[in-house]
């Protein structure tokens, strides 16, 4: 997949409660054609946020298009969880035109969106934009959520959570982060009010970010999609509590491309990926091969030793027919190793 026809993502964050959910159901609801998936991370109670995207109905985005993660936070799961769901949803057929991302009530969007800048991701797929959904009555009123009590629930109930911070800075991170805010619930604040509310966001960001009011989740998709900003490309540049430990974060994997020749038989080259896993500790692989006197492409995955592989597709007549493929691992992944079991 070319930069031009990367998947654009958008990733909607805020606390529970502030109405992500009805947000994104809206926006399926109104999605004018797009084909639509959405990755929801939820913990706690399980399968409610999935299960009501799941149950509407909505041609734009069927069932099989919802992809729920429920292992825990997904700033501190994205290698473990967020990647397999990219590949699954990546895979289907017909191809989705926008991937929406749900992250749980306590996910900070930085390391989530520093992840599309790992080379297993970068060339598929690309940050549209980062909403943020503030409740808008919550903040008036001087809290951060409506119910703080369900949030530090969430949080006791979720064992994968290494940020250890006060909410208020969680959400300030969120904020600060994003591309558009969502002030919720817009139909039960008087002017004063929303000017209160409008302060406290205003007081966590950094730039210039419209907050656009919404009530019952009711915005203009196109306010929302299409922003095309590549946030990836300039996240670094967006300051949060959490910098000096997000930028070791992910220091502790190492990544490369090999290349190497035509293959004769994809079982062999299977058995090399699994002896390259076991041998070198490889967390992850994956890439295209070119196998000799073939016209279709070799897509192959690796998820430690097990390996899978098909033909996705015919190489295109104007595509260099070659086998390249990326390699993950923990810091200090002995690339010469690899290449040696690979190529052998």
């Amino acid at each position: 997949m070319t930069a031009v026809n990367r998947v654009p993502c958008t990733v909607v964050t805020g606390f529970l409660g502030a109405g992500k959910t009805t947000l994104i159901r809206n926006l399926l609801e109104n999605a004018r054609g797009k084909r639509l998936a959405i990755i929801v991370n939820e913990f706690g109670d399980v399968g409610i946020d999935g299960e009501i995207l799941k149950g509407c109905g909505i041609d734009a985005c069927p069932e099989e298009n919802v992809v729920e993660l429920a292992n825990g936070c997904i700033c501190c799961t994205v290698a473990d969880d967020f990647v397999p769901a990219l590949d699954q949803i990546l895979s289907r057929e017909p191809k989705v035109d926008h991937i929406l991302i749900e992250t749980s009530g306590l996910a900070l969007p930085k390391p989530l969106v520093q992840a599309f800048q790992w080379p297993a991701i970068k060339g598929r797929v690309t940050v549209d934009g980062v909403i943020a959904v503030v409740d808008g009555p919550a903040l008036a009123e001087g809290r951060v959520a409506s119910d703080m009590d369900a949030l530090a629930a969430q949080r006791a109930a979720d064992d994968s959570i290494d940020h250890e911070d006060p909410v208020e800075e969680v959400f300030e991170d969120q904020v600060a982060c994003a591309d558009l805010i969502i002030l919720s619930k817009s139909d039960l604040l008087d002017d004063d009010a929303a000017a209160k509310a409008r302060a406290v966001v205003g007081g966590s960001l950094g730039r210039a970010v419209k907050i656009v009011p919404s009530a019952h989740g009711q915005v203009d998709p196109s306010v929302m999609l299409g922003l095309g900003l590549a946030v990836e490309d300039d996240i670094e540049n967006r300051k949060t509590h959490h910098d000096d430990e997000l930028d070791h974060e992910h220091d502790d994997f190492d990544s490369f491309v090999i290349e190497l020749p035509s293959v004769s038989s994809p079982e062999a080259l299977a058995q090399k990926v699994t002896a390259a896993a076991e041998a070198a500790n490889v967390l992850r692989l994956k890439g295209f091969v070119h196998v000799e006197g073939k016209p279709l492409r070799l897509l192959v995955q690796a998820v430690g030793p097990r390996v899978s592989h098909y033909y996705d597709r015919a190489w295109q007549t104007d595509e260099d027919r070659r086998t390249r493929l990326v390699v993950i691992g923990l810091k200090g992944l002995d690339r010469q190793a690899v290449e040696r079991i690979l190529a052998a």
